[in-house]
């Protein structure tokens, strides 16, 4: 399935699909640069950025190519906003002109990013429409988490190359796969994992995933070790089940019918070594998974 260029004019019924108080669809459709966004998009800018219109934020964007994007964010966001672009392409500083603060530099390159950040400052938005290869999207990533006010976002677009064969992928170094990598991290704030808090830890607090678009919600203050908490003092043991419903069956029949298994600690062991740890019922189970799976083919 090829992608198909739409002009506004063109949408009719098909412009639908897009919130019809979608504030950030009609600036898109009032500046007078060039600019192209999927219809998806939109809506989850919607969602994403409607907290932060009006406010006293520095936004910045990757990539701004001919600038409609940048009319596009002043329009949405105010006169509040500080709105600054980067892009590898020199000429794209006559958009300064415009009243829009440019930075010409290599998103892939980490001492690019340490030069901008040392004069910026921090930031609350950061939305990635540049060069989309692996290493330009994870690199802005790293280089920017901890530049990020807390409540601020890091956003992606057209995360789908992570499955493009043009970009070198599906592959191990995809953004998609790093992000996985980062919801790994996420898991670290649990004290039963048990690994060691990084800066993704400590400034990740969530991911959203959307068709193409990968938001980083940054956050310190929510990105504490997790520890359980109780409401009572005891804990009844017998409301727990994680065992399959046949396997869970099976051994409440053993147990049952031969009463001496629960009193004798040996017993006990080798009841779950044959129902939780035997490697029977781990293939059981992933074959069970594994016809799931087929299905995302």
């Amino acid at each position: 399935m090829s992608a198909k260029f739409i002009k506004i004019d063109e949408l009719k019924d098909k412009s639908k699909k897009i919130n019809s108080k979608s504030q950030i669809f009609e600036s898109f459709k009032k500046v007078k640069k060039f600019s192209m966004k999927w219809e998806s998009y939109f809506n989850v800018y919607e969602k994403i950025f409607e907290k932060f219109k009006g406010q006293k934020i520095t936004f910045v964007e990757v990539g701004v190519s001919a600038g409609g994007s940048l009319q596009m964010w002043r329009d949405f966001f105010g006169d509040n906003a500080r709105i600054i672009g980067i892009d590898l392409n020199p000429e794209a500083k006559i958009l300064e002109q415009d009243g829009f603060e440019i930075f010409i530099g290599n998103q892939s390159d980490p001492k690019f990013w340490k030069k901008f950040y040392n004069k910026i400052g921090m930031i609350d938005i950061l939305l990635d429409d540049g060069g989309h290869k692996n290493i330009q999207q994870i690199n802005t990533v790293h280089n920017s988490i901890e530049n990020i006010n807390d409540g601020g976002l890091i956003v992606v677009e057209d995360t789908h190359t992570s499955y493009l064969k043009e970009f070198k992928n599906p592959s191990y170094f995809s953004f998609i796969n790093f992000c996985n990598k980062i919801i790994e991290n996420i898991h670290r704030r649990c004290g039963r994992v048990n690994k060691k808090i990084n800066s993704y830890s400590k400034k990740v607090h969530s991911l959203s995933f959307y068709e193409s678009i990968v938001v980083f919600n940054i956050d310190s203050e929510k990105c504490f070790e997790s520890s359980v908490v109780t409401n009572k003092d005891t804990f009844d043991a017998k409301t727990e089940e994680r065992d399959s419903e046949y396997f869970s069956k099976t051994k409440k029949f053993i147990q049952k019918k031969f009463i001496f298994v629960e009193k004798f600690k040996f017993f006990r062991k080798i009841l779950s070594l044959i129902f939780n740890k035997n490697p029977f019922f781990n293939i059981y189970e992933k074959i069970k998974i594994l016809k799931i799976f087929k299905e995302l083919n």
